[in-house]
């Protein structure tokens, strides 16, 4: 038990891993409280440019204090419980899929969807988020809905053409013709899973469900890559979004594994960068602002956190977001930036609707859900520190 509150074993073993650094981001993160402003923590991709004008106007004076705070699951439960994160912050923006844990520990409260108009107004929930669905687990939990979706994407992973011609496949990875210059995330939850994606789908080992693995098929992903690695496949494991781009933009590696703005940063630095449509499908996943249970809200900040939801989801919001990130955000966005070309130019009107077309494609092919909290995570953190410690080629 930790201040009355419930932290399940693998919370704790997770919380324990990352402990140091999340306690240091809830101390050193922890803003000053104030009725007319949202405590807004947020991983990177929802802030608009550092522009909250309109929300400002629309809420009638309101502000937002942004505060950057780690996507770490276990990081993000210890900034909230260790770090006193619910008596600070009103909103965490981050990957969701993190509803079990937060609910289990009483650290959000769930979404009064009438109290946001513009929710009825975003088709994508009732599309690629609807109950009985994978996409519903990004959102919700037990029924309920805890997270009002900012942005939604797919990622595969990233080519040279010059050097590699057109790639189609996950299997481009573990392509002994790339030994050497292939890199891949430090993370289960993408690196992991998109290989697991690739062995179920090329029947190269029995697996079920590549979003929740079972210890043995864990085991199976982990040794494939500890042969791969030891063939000398991988370059290295990248850790952060800069990294991964210098390694396009060096021309270090062929192939990527990585999210696609990272493709459009090289793109803008004159490297012609592909992000691939792999035959297997993508790594589907959604982000979602969750209310923390913040006790010393009060009702005045809470009408304020709402509106921002609200505004999350409007128009001039996600086409912000969709220019900035290269992610699909919400259904009015290229309606609003083709409509207002004083604050979208028709370049970035069209860019901001051509991103918006790729993700419902990437959508329509499918693939497998990012599991940010998977059932064996014991098994999976072991496993992947046992392929990170394996000796290389």
């Amino acid at each position: 038990m930790m201040h009355g509150i419930h932290i399940a074993r693998r919370d704790a073993l997770k919380a324990a891993l990352y402990g140091g650094t999340a306690l240091a981001l809830g101390m050193a993160a922890r803003p000053a409280v104030s009725a007319e402003a949202v405590n807004f923590a947020d991983i990177g991709v929802g802030d608009p440019g550092g522009d909250w004008s309109r929300y400002t106007r629309a809420s009638g004076g309101a502000s937002v204090n942004l505060v950057s705070i780690g996507n770490g699951p276990s990081a993000i439960l210890n900034v909230l419980i260790a770090g006193g994160g619910t008596k600070t912050y009103d909103i965490i923006n981050i990957v969701g899929g993190m509803q079990k844990p937060l609910v289990d520990n009483d650290l959000i409260e769930p979404i009064e969807t009438g109290r946001i108009p513009n929710w009825a107004k975003d088709s994508y929930v009732t599309e690629y988020l609807k109950p009985g669905t994978p996409g519903f687990d990004f959102i919700g939990y037990m029924g309920k809905i805890y997270g009002v979706p900012t942005v939604l994407q797919g990622d595969s992973f990233a080519f040279l053409p010059e050097a590699t011609g057109q790639l189609d496949s996950y299997g481009a990875l573990f392509d002994p013709k790339w030994k050497g210059f292939v890199a891949l995330e430090d993370n289960y939850t993408t690196a992991g899973q998109k290989t697991a994606l690739y062995l179920k789908e090329s029947k190269q080992a029995t697996i079920g469900d590549p979003a929740n693995l079972t210890p043995g098929e864990v085991k199976a992903v982990v040794d494939f890559l500890i042969e791969k690695k030891k063939e000398g496949q991988f370059r290295t494991l990248w850790s952060s979004f800069e990294q991964a781009v210098n390694l396009l933009v060096s021309k270090e590696v062929k192939v990527l594994d990585c999210w696609e703005p990272m493709v459009f940063v090289a793109k803008s630095k004159g490297i012609d960068a592909v992000y691939a449509a792999p035959k297997e499908g993508y790594l589907l996943w959604a982000m979602a602002a969750y209310i923390v249970k913040n006790p010393a809200r009060t009702a005045g900040r809470g009408k304020a956190a709402y509106e921002l939801l609200d505004f999350m989801l409007g128009g001039w919001y996600g086409a912000k977001i969709t220019e900035l990130r290269g992610y699909m955000t919400n259904p009015r966005a290229p309606t609003y930036a083709k409509e207002h070309p004083d604050e979208f130019p028709a370049d970035k009107a069209q860019r901001i609707a051509a991103i918006d077309a790729g993700v419902k494609k990437k959508f329509e092919k499918g693939g497998t859900w990012q599991q940010r909290w998977p059932i064996n995570v014991e098994t999976y953190e072991a496993e992947w520190a046992r392929f990170k410690a394996a000796p290389g080629g």
